[in-house]
């Protein structure tokens, strides 16, 4: 019996021509300058996450050694180095967020989802928690980051619940840019 292998990652064809129109933005010997943005590419793509495989994948699109894409991802906390849930919680923990009740708010979502700070995903695998570093919205603090959207203000019970369910609602995962506007794409392959 042969051990069973899995297919080598690929970019939809989507995904290749946005990576192949971001490329036009940088001369033919910098490709290495559209990193950050493919790597964002790769862990939309890829359920949220950059596994090894993805950061080849990354590497062999840009013509790179992978080392210089584990070097990048590794380095920055907005690429997820293991499986995440549906909805990644950015908190922030900076100043004025732990002023207005961030250290509150995390033990508030580890007590309601199960998932403990840390990149831990709950047990329903509905919420990885995250804390970050400030998301400049100090004036609406404590804050939380889900993909692209803010969630601010979340120092009542309420407002935190609010987020939660508007999440734990969502049916269809949010289009990415550049996919066709309108695409129904289910969370679970997000």
């Amino acid at each position: 019996m042969t051990p069973a292998t899995t297919a080598k990652p690929q970019f939809s064809p989507a995904a290749q021509a946005e990576i192949k129109r971001l490329l036009t933005h940088y001369p033919d010997d910098r490709k290495k300058s559209a990193l950050l943005p493919v790597l964002h590419i790769a862990q939309a793509e890829f359920g949220g996450w950059v596994s090894p495989e993805v950061q080849d994948l990354v590497a062999e699109t840009l013509g790179l050694r992978p080392i210089e894409v584990y070097e990048v991802s590794t380095f920055y906390t907005m690429f997820n180095l293991k499986p995440v849930g549906k909805h990644v919680l950015e908190i922030c923990r900076t100043g004025p967020c732990m002023l207005r009740g961030s250290d509150e708010l995390t033990a508030q979502l580890e007590r309601i989802t199960g998932a403990k700070v840390g990149g831990e995903t709950s047990p329903d695998g509905n919420f990885t928690l995250k804390e970050v570093e400030c998301l400049a919205a100090c004036g609406f603090a404590p804050v939380v980051q889900v993909r692209e959207k803010y969630y601010e203000s979340l120092d009542t019970e309420e407002n935190v619940n609010a987020m939660l369910t508007e999440l734990k609602n969502m049916v269809h995962r949010p289009i990415l840019p550049w996919e066709e506007a309108g695409l129904p794409t289910s969370l679970p392959n997000n």
